[in-house]
């Protein structure tokens, strides 16, 4: 169950995407399969080489993008790998504090 993100901050993510832009999208997120897990981030682009070749450097398979019907295909990062990548790439998610 996703809660606690805003429309505004959704739309972006998915601009950015449709730009072919890498985009990461964080937010609170429970299920019963990840105990311990408190949040998600998406990390999505609309070019899937690009979306998987990024994926490659931190170990993330082609196979676990997720491709929906709505069109913005993301790997889910939960975790230590979370937290990890999002380092990598110079985000500060404040919301990972709160873990």
């Amino acid at each position: 169950m996703a809660f606690g993100i805003k429309r505004r901050d959704i739309e972006n993510w998915k601009r950015k995407i449709d730009r072919g832009e890498i985009a990461f999208l964080t937010h609170y997120w429970l299920d019963d399969r990840f105990p311990g897990c408190k949040t998600v981030t998406k990390a999505g682009c609309s070019d899937l080489d690009k979306l998987a070749e990024w994926g490659a450097k931190y170990g993330l398979q082609r196979e676990w993008i997720h491709i929906r019907k709505d069109g913005y295909p993301h790997f889910d990062l939960l975790g230590e790998r979370q937290a990890a990548i999002l380092q990598a790439e110079g985000i500060h998610e404040p919301l990972l504090n709160k873990n």
